[in-house]
């Protein structure tokens, strides 16, 4: 079959004959109809982004496709099925802690990179081998649906942010990084689970006037000027109530302060939850007040990814029409076009923009 192949960092990808995939007890093979590209996708395949990824690997994280073969202990599960190829694997020997890799992105550890000997190649293929419980059934779609299916890729890591921090209908939700990809799919999918409220705070006016365009009067949004108290005012008062959540999704390049003054605009009793890039690429750390936090009662919990669950759920949320896949404006370029999309999609980074390859 062919796939794009990373041979080292800072190398262009290259389409390749790469061997087969062969399920095994408990996998399945899945035929890649639609495969997203991250914005950010280009800063890991030169190494900027320093994410754990053996080389030589084909990348691609997640895709929506359509069941091949199925290995002999699964039950409900049929070649000819449309899945939607969850890219986080978790190894199966630790329910408590798994060690988990993501497919054709990164690994979390040395268990990590075990799981990516086996699992770790990704979805800019033919043909995609992924453990049985991450092929998550999407029932009957219209094979030009495929690319636009492939969003719930995007929204499962501010799924994931949200199941962490309990939302529940009714509460508001400040989305720290809201005019980012991540960021605008976080507003879409908080407004999704009954968020009565979403503010979204930026920089980026223009992103943020489509925001409220999209979403109407449940989303305020703030442009923040980077003075750490005047945006935290200026946020709090957008909210013209109790913030009761917090997620923050901020990139690397971000500054702490911004994450800061986002986190304390949250109630007393609120929740701040972490899952954005601050401090990763060498920079300052987050420094919270040990005060604040223990006279408000806060919670501020790190989050990485989403439950196992979570695919399933958000799966449903679309299906049910609560969270509109027909948002996402699609752009698609074939397999032997890898390179190109990868560049299409950091030149063209925006909320609800999707860059797709299509094998």
């Amino acid at each position: 079959m062919k796939a794009a192949v990373l041979a080292e960092f800072g190398s262009p990808l290259s389409v390749e004959k790469v061997p087969e995939p062969v399920p095994g007890p408990g996998e399945v093979v899945v035929d890649v109809v639609a495969a997203p590209v991250l914005p950010y996708a280009a800063e890991v395949f030169t190494g900027q982004r320093q994410y754990l990824l053996p080389l030589p690997a084909t990348p691609g994280t997640g895709a929506i496709g359509r069941v091949r073969a199925c290995g002999p202990d699964a039950t409900r599960l049929a070649p000819g099925d449309w899945v939607l190829c969850d890219p986080t694997v978790r190894s199966r020997d630790d329910a408590l802690a798994p060690d988990i890799t993501l497919q054709g992105l990164s690994a979390r550890g040395e268990g990590g990179l075990r799981l990516h000997r086996h699992y770790g190649q990704g979805s800019f293929a033919e043909r995609l081998l992924i453990p049985t419980e991450n092929a998550v059934p999407l029932g009957p779609l219209e094979p030009g649906e495929a690319a636009r299916w492939s969003a719930l890729c995007v929204c499962l890591v501010p799924y994931g942010g949200l199941l962490a921090g309990r939302l529940q209908p009714g509460e508001t939700v400040l989305v720290s990084g809201a005019s980012g990809n991540f960021g605008g799919a976080a507003v879409a999918v908080a407004l999704a689970m009954g968020a009565a409220r979403v503010i979204a705070p930026g920089r980026n006016e223009r992103a943020l006037a489509a925001l409220e365009r999209r979403f109407g009067a449940r989303v305020s949004t703030v442009r923040i000027t980077g003075g750490e108290d005047e945006d935290r005012e200026r946020m709090a008062a957008a909210a013209a109530a109790p913030v009761d959540l917090v997620l923050d999704l901020l990139p690397p390049t971000a500054q702490v302060a911004a994450v800061r003054a986002a986190a304390m605009t949250v109630r007393e009793g609120g929740r701040v939850v972490l899952m954005g890039g601050v401090g990763m690429l060498n920079g300052d750390d987050l420094p919270l007040p040990y005060r604040w936090l223990m006279r408000n009662n806060v919670t501020v919990r790190g989050q990485w990814l989403y439950p196992r669950d979570a695919p399933v759920r958000l799966a449903a949320l679309a299906r049910s029409g609560l969270l509109d896949l027909g948002q996402f404006a699609v752009t698609e370029f074939a397999l032997d076009d890898a390179a190109a999309a990868v560049t299409h999609a950091a030149e063209h980074a925006a909320p609800f923009r999707l860059t797709v390859i299509r094998p």
